[in-house]
């Protein structure tokens, strides 16, 4: 058989599944740590029940995710998760989510692994949303979801502190109710409210234009050039502020299309 038939032939196995996303869907891609627990706690041993280097290598891995080639709008991460939200008419790949999914997930390991020098994986999903307020439920839903994981994490370290067993700690927590977790920690030294917003409400990673001074290289007069970079926002807002917040990252990307798409047609 020559080649090219054996080709034609075996190529339809590996793509015969393969699902696109659907244009005008909003793409937001959620990448999830594997047996971080033994990564974290065992093997390396991160101070509980948050560390920050751990938040610094996690942050590092979702601006490297921001830059490897996607179009992406926001980032968002807590604990071992990421979040990243696409541009809304992102096409890498004709939208196929096997590609979108595996390249993710093997960007965020490699960069993972080499900052922390030690092997750490990651998967990788994809939520597709038909509409801009479900974008902004995704991401309320994350930034709720990590102020819920602080509130036990500190509850069950400080529960493991006063002697309890893992079983006895987890088995506390489950019958608190929220005032009353709050109260435990306040009663064992430990204001939940004035603990740093990125614990309770993750960290964000967005673009920021600046102005940066430079020189025009034919004329040699100095010029204004605008620029884009990351930003990295510990301390989020939360609830409909969040909300809000989403919101406006949400019209500042449309604005950006926009304004390349009018740029292209003055070409």
């Amino acid at each position: 058989m020559k080649f090219d038939d054996l080709d034609k032939k075996m190529r339809v196995y590996e793509s015969a599944h393969d699902l696109c996303v659907l244009p005008g869907l909003f793409m937001v891609a959620r990448i999830d740590g594997r047996c971080f627990t033994q990564l974290t706690k065992e093997r390396h041993r991160f101070a509980a029940p948050y560390d920050a280097r751990f938040r610094d290598i996690m942050v590092e891995t979702v601006m490297h995710l921001m830059q490897c080639g996607f179009k992406v709008v926001y980032g968002y991460t807590q604990s071992d998760e990421i979040s990243l939200l696409l541009d809304r008419n992102e096409d890498t790949f004709q939208r196929k989510e096997r590609k979108i999914n595996s390249i993710l997930a093997g960007e965020a390991s490699a960069k993972f692994s080499l900052i922390l020098g030690d092997l750490g994986a990651f998967d990788c999903r994809i939520s597709q949303l038909p509409s801009k307020n479900l974008v902004i439920d995704y991401f309320r839903w994350r930034n709720e979801d990590a102020h819920r994981n602080a509130l036990n994490a500190y509850c069950y370290w400080t529960s493991r502190e006063g002697g309890a067993s893992p079983n006895e700690a987890a088995a506390r927590i489950l019958k608190m109710s929220v005032a009353n977790k709050n109260e435990y920690l306040f009663q064992n030294g430990i204001n939940f409210n004035d603990l740093p917003s990125w614990q309770k409400r993750g960290v964000g990673i967005y673009w920021e234009g600046y102005t940066k001074e430079a020189v025009n290289h034919k004329t040699g007069d100095p010029v204004t050039a605008s620029r884009r970079r990351l930003k990295v926002d510990y301390d989020l807002p939360m609830k409909d502020q969040y909300s809000n917040f989403i919101s406006t990252i949400l019209a500042n990307s449309a604005a950006v299309r926009n304004a390349s798409w009018a740029r292209t047609q003055l070409r």
